[in-house]
């Protein structure tokens, strides 16, 4: 169960392209996911050769569904994220009884949020601010350099940030994540988990937008305002609970779309008739 049959360039530059081509199977439900697994797939594959091999294909099926869980980041630092799980699935082949898979997923739920700060503010909100802007100055002065030096300026840092994330997280995996043993591999879980909870806890503050028009004018009192004052977003969270509730208990993704959509409706036909 090696992967050692391939050279680490070919693996960077699997880990560049694929990273690129992380979005091309963006969905609502869990976004980024199947371009990660995309991205990982060679990997497993390499890892688990053999699907005649009954244990083999199960180990690979096993590894094709925990990489289908949810997933969002910016593609260039997705590359890290790929490079690192890729290196612990080869460690978790290699040693099935004292590492934890669960790890893997935890490790990548961590990074989603920082690296996406990262990723997001540098290539949306400052490369392409200034690539464009500059190619756009040359373009209204009618030369052809406009959008190849918009497209050069975009390229560059966006190559270069790819291809060496994907280096160091596969590089980094590998060296340390065989001194993760035992306790110090819980540690890591639990660690990966708190962080990965409170990028979620953050993002459903900041995207999930939910409120009450209710008010009692007699009292002069707004029902939202004392629930913020309570527990601010408090809405917000149960919503997602729920939403959390019936994704365990299997709801259909038909029918979560249509109590979202349902429910869209409602609140807003509250606001404007309150």
């Amino acid at each position: 169960m090696s992967s050692a049959n391939i050279s680490d360039r070919r693996r960077y530059w699997q880990f560049l392209w694929r990273s690129w081509a992380i979005q091309d199977s963006w969905n609502y439900e869990r976004q980024m996911n199947m371009g990660f697994l995309f991205g990982i797939a060679p990997t497993l594959d390499r890892i688990y050769p053999d699907d005649k091999d009954p244990r083999q294909l199960a180990h690979k099926k096993e590894a094709y569904q925990r990489h289908m869980a949810f997933y969002n980041c910016t593609p260039q630092t997705s590359a890290f994220t790929l490079g690192l799980a890729a290196s612990m699935e080869e460690q978790y082949a290699a040693d099935r009884e004292n590492f934890n898979p669960d790890t893997i997923n935890a490790v990548k739920t961590s990074l989603m949020g920082p690296l996406s700060g990262v990723g997001d503010s540098f290539f949306q909100g400052t490369v392409r601010i200034i690539a464009f802007g500059l190619g756009i100055q040359l373009a209204q002065q009618g030369s052809i350099l406009g959008p190849i030096l918009a497209m050069l300026i975009s390229f560059v840092p966006s190559f270069v940030v790819t291809w060496f994330a994907g280096k160091l997280g596969y590089t980094m995996g590998s060296k340390y994540l065989t001194r993760l043993q035992g306790g110090m591999m819980d540690q890591l879980m639990y660690v990966c988990g708190i962080v990965g909870l409170m990028v979620i806890g953050a993002m459903v503050a900041s995207m999930v937008g939910i409120t009450t028009p209710i008010t009692f004018e007699s009292a002069g009192l707004v029902l939202q305002d004392i629930i913020d004052s309570i527990l601010p977003c408090a809405i917000d969270l149960a919503v997602v609970m729920a939403m959390y509730t019936m994704i365990k208990k299997r709801f259909k993704t038909g029918w979560l779309l249509g109590i979202c959509i349902v429910g869209g409706i409602i609140v807003n036909a509250l606001h404007i008739l309150v």
